[in-house]
Order: C-alpha cells, then sequence, then structure tokens
C-alpha cells in the first residue's frame, strides 16, 4: 500500500472507496502454444499478496473486494448498485490492460489511471519519453548526467475513506490453496511458499530491510550472475512485479544503505538493474503495440520459425542440452529462474532451436512468480535482435555459460536430481 498514488488519489477525491480486484478468467485462459496462460506458482503468490493487502486494508477501517471476471463485465454492475461512477487505477502501457481501460470507459464509466510502477517520474526525463534513446546505455547516461532522482515515496493512508453500502465482501481469497509437496526444494533460490517470501507488502518490506542491514548490497554487482541461492541477487522483482514494493521504496532503502555504509559497485548495480526496469516501461509508452507484433520494432524482419516439438521440449527441460534443462526444471518446480539462466533459456529456444519468441515470452509469462508484463517483453524482444538493441539479437553459448556459471556442475546435478526424484 505504500508509495501508491492511486490509491492516494482516490482517498483525496471520494468521501467513499471501495477497493477492489478483478480475477478476469482470460488471464487463465489457455495459451495458442499449448498451455494455460498463468500457471498455480504464480496464481498461488498473487492469492497471498491480496491476502496481505486485505490485512492491511482492515487495520485501515477498509476491505478489498474480489470479484471473478473481465473488468468490462463486472464493474458497470457493481458501480450502478453502489451508487459510484468512477474507477481509480494503475496506468499500465500495454495493449491488453490499454484494451480495458477503454472497455470500462465505453461501458459509460469514467476512469482516471495514474503511473506509478516506475522509478523516475517519465514527465521529468531529461528527454520527452517519444525520444528515449534506442540504446539502454545511453539512456542511463542522459539520466545520470542530468541528475536525475525519483521523486520521494508517498506515505501510505492512515486511514481510508468508508466503504460504499451496499457491498457483500467474500470472507476469503477466490484462489485455491496451493499445496507444494515434495517437488518444492527448500533450496529453491526464492521460496515463495515460506512466509518471508510470502506475496505481499509486509513481507516484501522485512526482505528489504534484512536485505538492507548486511553487506549483501556491497556484493551485489560480484554475486548478481549466480545461479542458485537466496542471496547471489536482491530478489525484489516478485515484490515490485505484483506492487507490493514500489521501486521508490527500494530506492530509498538503497539510498540509507549507501548513508550508512557508503556507496559500492554493488550499490551502483541496483540502482543501475532499476533503471534497466524503467527502461522497459518507458519503451512502452514510446511503442505501445508495436512491441507486440511478430517482428517487433524491426520492420523487415521475418515472421518468426517454430518448431512446436522443440517448443515443448525446452518447456518440459528435455532438449538434451543438461544445462538449457536444470534451469527449465527449476522454473517450472519452483516458478523462479535467474537472470543469468532467463538469457540462456530464451537464446536457446530463439537461436539454437529456431521456435518463436512470443512462445518464450508467454511460458515465462505463465511459470514466472515475478512475471512482469514491461520486463518479461522487453527482455524478449532484446534476446530475438527485435527491440532497440543494434546488435540485432544475443545468442549466448550453452556450452560457454555452462563452464562459466557452473563450472564444477552442481546446478545441472541438483535439478537432475530433482527431475528423477519428481518422476519424470
Amino acid at each position: 500500500m505504500g508509495d501508491n498514488p492511486a490509491l492516494v488519489e482516490a482517498c483525496a477525491s471520494a468521501g467513499r472507496v471501495l477497493p477492489m480486484y478483478c480475477h478476469d478468467l482470460a488471464t487463465d485462459a489457455p495459451t495458442r502454444w499449448g498451455f494455460v496462460r498463468r500457471g498455480a506458482h504464480r496464481r498461488a503468490f498473487l492469492a497471498a499478496a491480496l491476502d496481505d493487502l486485505d490485512a492491511q486494508l482492515r487495520a485501515r477501517g477498509s476491505r478489498l473486494l474480489q470479484l471473478r471476471g473481465a473488468p468490462a463485465e463486472v464493474l458497470p454492475a457493481l458501480a450502478r448498485a453502489i451508487g459510484a461512477d468512477t474507477v481509480v487505477c494503475e496506468e499500465i502501457a500495454a495493449p491488453e490492460e490499454q484494451d480495458a481501460v477503454a472497455a470500462l470507459r465505453a461501458a459509460g464509466l469514467t476512469v482516471r489511471t495514474v503511473w506509478q510502477s516506475s522509478l523516475l517520474d517519465p514527465a521529468a526525463l531529461p528527454f520527452a519519453v517519444e525520444r528515449l534513446p534506442k540504446v539502454f546505455t545511453d539512456f542511463r547516461r542522459a539520466v545520470e548526467a542530468a541528475g536525475q532522482q525519483p521523486p520521494v515515496p508517498l506515505a501510505t493512508p492512515a486511514v481510508l475513506p468508508p466503504l460504499p453500502a451496499p457491498v457483500v465482501l467474500p470472507p476469503h481469497s477466490l484462489f485455491e490453496p496451493l499445496r507444494m509437496g515434495d517437488r518444492a526444494l527448500a533450496r529453491a533460490s526464492f521460496p515463495w511458499w515460506q512466509p518471508a517470501f510470502a506475496g505481499g507488502e509486509r513481507a516484501a518490506l522485512a526482505h528489504l530491510a534484512r536485505y538492507f542491514a548486511g553487506d549483501l548490497a556491497k556484493h551485489y554487482k560480484a554475486t548478481r550472475n549466480g545461479l542458485s541461492g537466496v542471496d547471489f541477487s536482491s530478489k525484489f522483482s516478485p515484490w515490485l512485479a505484483q506492487g507490493a514494493l514500489s521501486p521508490r521504496v527500494a530506492f530509498a532503502a538503497l539510498r540509507c544503505h549507501e548513508t550508512e555504509q557508503g556507496a559500492s559497485d554493488g550499490s551502483y548495480w541496483l540502482w543501475f538493474e532499476l533503471l534497466w526496469r524503467d527502461y522497459f516501461r518507458f519503451l512502452h509508452l514510446q511503442h505501445g503495440r508495436r512491441l507486440y507484433r511478430a517482428r517487433g520494432l524491426d520492420d523487415g524482419a521475418p515472421r518468426p520459425l517454430h518448431d512446436q516439438a522443440a517448443f515443448e521440449a525446452w518447456c518440459s527441460g528435455r532438449t538434451g542440452h543438461a544445462f538449457i534443462d536444470a534451469g527449465m526444471r527449476e522454473l517450472s518446480a519452483t516458478g523462479w529462474l535467474s537472470n543469468r539462466m532467463r538469457q540462456v533459456v530464451a537464446s536457446y529456444l530463439i537461436h539454437d532451436l529456431g521456435c518463436d519468441w512470443r512462445a518464450g515470452a508467454a511460458w515465462f509469462e505463465a511459470r514466472l512468480i515475478d512475471y512482469d508484463v514491461y520486463s518479461n517483453q522487453g527482455n524478449w524482444l532484446y534476446i530475438a535482435g527485435r527491440g532497440t538493441d543494434p546488435r540485432g539479437g544475443r545468442r549466448f553459448d550453452p556450452d560457454k555459460q555452462a563452464s562459466t556459471y557452473d563450472a564444477d556442475g552442481a546446478y545441472r546435478a541438483r535439478w537432475a536430481e530433482a527431475n528423477r526424484r519428481a518422476g519424470a
């Protein structure tokens, strides 16, 4: 709830506010690639976040209403029932979210959208967002040369306006709990089924405090390409992706850490990664739906090839390449994959197996608990060479990557053993 401009605006502009979340059935529909769009790990992590949000709203005199259905199907009827006419929500510059807002407006509701998920304010950039540099390095240098700093995080409202009446609020989440069983390994790099890594703001803030209390941030640049473990990377992304953690709150904690312990290469690299996250957001503001075309931003690119059998082998960790298969098994088992492995397995799908990058992007959407529409689309375009990168795609040699980042074979052995234990 912290640093939530949409919530702050809603509370300031209305005498009564009804916090709500729509479980759009389209989010769990089958994809054209042969699997359900959102897997069980993502659903369970979201359920925990919604439960946490409801608890925090209750502590402030409110509650969370959860409805099942597309916003344009359920919100107009709800608005009529409670005598409301306005929806306040986050501005998301991706096609489906834009279409959802347009449908609400077409249904007669007033919709006020608030941009809030980036670290930097796009209106304060040293260039118009329409002139966003084509290369991330140029973007970063321009931002740093201008001395741009993010806005100070907004405080969480101590008390929310009362709920409208009458409202029937369900007592529990609409999600069925996911039972992890033996397949969820205690050694998972983001064990989201444990309370310390649960979805929601309270776990996020506790993790943020723990991370910056020690020297993990100082060593981030040196450890960030690790493959396994809780502490080799910041692990902020799952909470950032679901909106439970604001990037400005994370940045404020980073600056406090630097004040107390001193700046370092590691702390600078955390800023660097937050800027990458922003860049993909601003890229969406600049290009919109063009980022979702098969050819991406390259009008001259051929239509992607696709081998469905090879794709299915990649998804299930049965390509025959031990390093790739280890990564894909970890992803399926835990909903997590290190940034290094994400790049390597994406490259392998596109450049070695000759498959459509959009299929890989859809699989990541289904599996990753930290799925974020902006970063997922941007990263897959980057690897496929259909984004802004001037080098025309990135191929990672899987053998070289394995020898560099898994020299002792421990990562491959871990997930081969996990696969055997699962009876696969």
